[in-house]
């Protein structure tokens, strides 16, 4: 008789491009959602959670590059033949919402969605296929005060979550402007426009030279290959260069050099009136150039932006895995869309909206030291009796009541010693010990754990002596003992 094979043992990995998160990463990311949440709240924004999950025709075909309903999300054919997919934004869902609830929701309508994305992208270094985003979204608004007021929020949120005044530049822009820019340029093919926008995108890294190479018949990059051009004359080129070199000394000057870049175009002094409204607006709260700016050189990558656009930069340095200097980046963007609700209703709808990277912006606070480090662990009530547990029990409904964090250990008792090991393992602060002696004396042995760590690094027996690290309490007075030991080391 053969024998059968049997089945090999799945592999214990994550998927390509996906990670696991752990305690601490999980309390940091939950506790700045809330900070952010709360910067929202303030402003007037309600909470909304919608499906994961949406239709492939209601999430469109927004992502760069994206031919295929399939490619750049994470899509299947459901029993009825249609398409769902993964929502790669919060952005697009909204649109879908909305337009289904507009009956029942207030005009304008102010939201904000946190939670989980997905794309179907080739993952690279801190680029996962799975991430978390944090948006808030005007729907509804047609002037640009929504704009400025998105921008001043996001301003505002940065500094609630740790980035300071100087670390962090939000820069606005106008889709209308760029518009204005490819009108003067009399461009008519699609992909040629396309062409342009793309390296209008790629400014910041190759500069006005790269741009005009790149504009025209194209150049080396720096591993030596060549990336073929728009293939555009000088003349017709200069009005981007214009634009993307507009930026002066202070936002009038800007402003002025915008005008003269988009020349007769309508659409383009449309765009530099609503960038000078924006900028009124947000000097009049206060919010200068060393937090807000215009920047002409800001053009966000999703196809759906229809005016004023914004990107949130940290300004400072971080060292990567191998110990060079590199610039964190953008860690949130948004804009105006007023064209992606009429998708689903024929009517345009005006929106505006910004959504922060929350990963990247934990990343960076990471790098930067300014979150991190140990977290502290829960009091562990060690177990010296496995027929006591009912006491062993009251005490950590005790610290619990108390809102004290605190577990009993539950591994096999019968080695003391790696009761301890598991509390250090778990960075408790207190190990809370009762033994039979204990019990008949009405007393409890506290184990100060951060004290005792401290101590057995470089502490002479004197020191030890005169700084015991385990107290001895009536039974009583064991929750005042313990919130004592952790106020200490809060």
């Amino acid at each position: 008789m053969a024998k059968v094979k049997k089945a090999p043992r799945p592999k214990a990995q994550t998927p390509k491009g996906f990670r696991d998160y752990f305690g601490p990463e999980v309390t940091e990311r939950a506790e700045m959602l809330e900070a952010i949440a709360g910067v929202y709240h303030r402003y007037g924004f309600d909470a909304l959670e919608s499906s994961a999950v949406e239709t492939v025709e209601a999430l469109g075909k927004f992502l760069p590059d994206v031919d295929r309903p399939n490619e750049g999300v994470f899509a299947w054919q459901d029993e009825d033949e249609s398409w769902m997919a993964l929502r790669y934004d919060l952005t697009a869902p909204l649109a879908r919402v909305y337009a289904q609830h507009r009956n029942d929701l207030p005009l304008p309508y102010r939201r904000y969605a946190m939670g989980p994305v997905w794309r179907n992208e080739k993952p690279g270094p801190g680029r996962f296929r799975q991430f978390y985003q944090c948006d808030a979204d005007t729907v509804g608004a047609a002037s640009v005060a929504a704009d400025a007021e998105i921008c001043a929020m996001l301003a505002d949120t940065l500094e609630v979550v740790g980035i300071p005044r100087g670390d962090y530049l939000v820069r606005v822009n106008n889709r209308k402007v760029l518009n204005g820019v490819l009108e003067t340029m009399g461009l008519d093919d699609d992909a040629q426009r396309d062409a342009v926008l793309r390296t209008i995108d790629k400014f910041d890294k190759v500069g006005e030279a790269g741009v005009r190479e790149l504009l025209g018949k194209g150049r080396l990059d720096a591993s030596g290959a060549y990336i073929d051009g728009v293939g555009l004359s000088d003349a017709q080129a200069e009005p981007v260069v214009a634009f993307l070199t507009s930026k002066g000394a202070d936002a009038a000057a800007t402003v002025a050099n915008l005008r003269a870049a988009v020349g007769s175009s309508e659409i383009g002094a449309e765009g530099v009136a609503e960038l000078e409204e924006i900028g009124a607006l947000l000097a009049a709260q206060g919010y200068g150039p060393d937090r807000i700016e215009i920047d002409p050189s800001v053009v966000r990558g999703l196809g759906y932006y229809t005016g004023p656009v914004f990107e949130a930069e940290l300004t400072f340095e971080i060292f990567d895995e191998k110990g060079r200097k590199r610039q964190v980046g953008s860690v949130a963007g948004g804009g105006r869309y007023d064209d992606l609700v009429k998708r689903f209703t024929g009517q345009a709808v005006p929106a505006t909206g910004v959504s922060i990277g929350v990963d990247r912006l934990l990343a960076a606070l990471r790098e930067k030291g300014r979150i991190g480090g140990t977290v502290q662990g829960p009091v562990v009530v060690t177990v010296m009796d496995r027929d006591r547990m009912a006491d062993y029990q009251a005490m950590v409904a005790e610290l619990r009541n108390a809102g004290i964090r605190a577990e009993v250990y539950l591994g096999n008792p019968k080695n003391f010693g790696n009761q301890l090991k598991y509390a250090d393992k778990r960075s408790s602060p207190v190990a809370v010990i009762e033994g039979g002696d204990e019990k008949d004396r009405g007393v409890v042995q506290i184990k100060d754990l951060v004290l005792g760590a401290k101590l057995a690094e470089s502490a002479s027996l004197e020191e030890w002596k005169e700084r015991p690290s385990q107290y001895e309490v009536a039974r009583g007075d064991l929750v005042a003992k313990v919130r004592e030991i952790l106020n200490q080391w809060a």
